[in-house]
């Protein structure tokens, strides 16, 4: 019988993927005030188009109607100074698996609006991420199509930070104070994000002691933070800023939890971020990608351009010399190939 109903199931997943034509597109008003749009990516029987978002051309059918797919829903958390269109080749992976992509814009940390990252942003984004799912949720073209019982989350570096928050995590702005005082120059661009940059000159003392009293004074807040949505039923982190994470918090996830790490990240450097939580997670989370040779950004794609970025992010999301885009090809597939697994039950 489990046989059948595997076949079955594969059966209709090919049907999706036959009948699937496009890759809809639209955006749903903020779902309360402060909040951005919730931007879909979604299964339709529309042919896709060529349309420009910002500095990207998308190949989409804007505002298309919806169709069914696998019946599941995948949000998607940005990075810091994210936007939606930097994650939608994923998405276009994930639609052709079946699956409806929502994406929320962070407050206070998106393209848009930079005001506030770091732990003022990370304390909003899982509340972000489930008023997201509501605003599917609440949807009349899309609530038919789909069942919120388990709901994929994928995120990002910061996005990253916030899926490992929605996989059972605790952290403390107070631990990254700790880990910023005692390694300040190793994971220097992880303690201070865009702010400056360590260059070898004499100028550096100054820097780091700046940080530090920032750092001493800006992360006071002693609380552990968590979020719990019982509609997550998996979650995969990408280079995830984790340094301020209880990895015990994590030892047993709440959810499959997978990772994909980047071995040349010189923004948040592997040894400090995604180790500590794959050391403390392995074997009851799964690595899902260990790409070597690539850097921070390897996971955007369509990448931004160098010249919309300042010189110190350029420099952090270069890719480095080696690194094939190719392989991202695989990445992605994984992604969606884990997200079946613990999302479409054959039970």
């Amino acid at each position: 019988m489990r046989t059948a109903r595997a076949i079955a199931a594969l059966l209709a997943s090919c049907t999706v993927l036959v009948a699937q034509a496009g890759t809809g597109l639209l955006q749903l008003p903020p779902p309360q005030d402060g909040d951005g749009p919730v931007t879909v990516f979604y299964p339709t029987a529309a042919p896709d188009q060529a349309v420009q978002r910002g500095p990207f051309t998308l190949q989409v059918a804007p505002d298309a109607a919806p169709q069914r797919g696998n019946g599941r829903l995948v949000v998607v958390s940005h990075g810091s100074g994210g936007n939606p269109w930097v994650h939608s080749d994923l998405a276009r992976v994930l639609v052709g698996a079946g699956f409806v992509v929502a994406m929320p814009v962070h407050r206070g940390d998106s393209a848009g609006d930079a005001s506030d990252p770091g732990p003022p942003s990370w304390k909003l984004r899982p509340a972000e991420v489930s008023r997201a799912i509501d605003a599917v949720q609440h949807d009349g073209r899309f609530a038919p199509l789909l069942a919120f019982d388990r709901v994929g989350m994928f995120g990002m570096s910061a996005g990253g930070h916030t899926a490992l928050t929605m996989a059972g995590g605790r952290w403390s702005p107070a631990r990254l104070r700790d880990h910023c005082i005692a390694h300040l120059a190793e994971d220097f661009q992880g303690c201070v994000g865009l702010a400056t940059r360590l260059d070898g000159t004499v100028f550096d003392g100054p820097r780091k002691a700046i940080a530090d009293r920032v750092i001493r004074l800006r992360l006071r807040d002693t609380s552990w933070y968590t979020h719990d949505d019982p509609r997550i039923g998996a979650v995969v982190a990408g280079v995830p800023f984790a340094t301020d994470f209880d990895p015990a918090s994590l030892a047993t996830p709440r959810v499959p939890l997978g990772l994909i790490t980047s071995g040349q990240d010189i923004w948040l450097v592997p040894r400090f971020h995604s180790g500590p939580i794959l050391q403390a997670c392995l074997p009851r989370c799964e690595l899902l990608a260990d790409m070597a040779t690539a850097g921070h950004a390897a996971l955007l794609s369509p990448p931004p351009p160098a010249e919309a970025l300042g010189p110190i992010a350029r420099e952090l999301l270069a890719d480095p010399p080696g690194f094939d885009r190719r392989e991202l090809v695989a990445v992605n597939a994984g992604i969606a190939a884990f997200f079946r697994r613990h999302l479409l039950s054959l039970e």
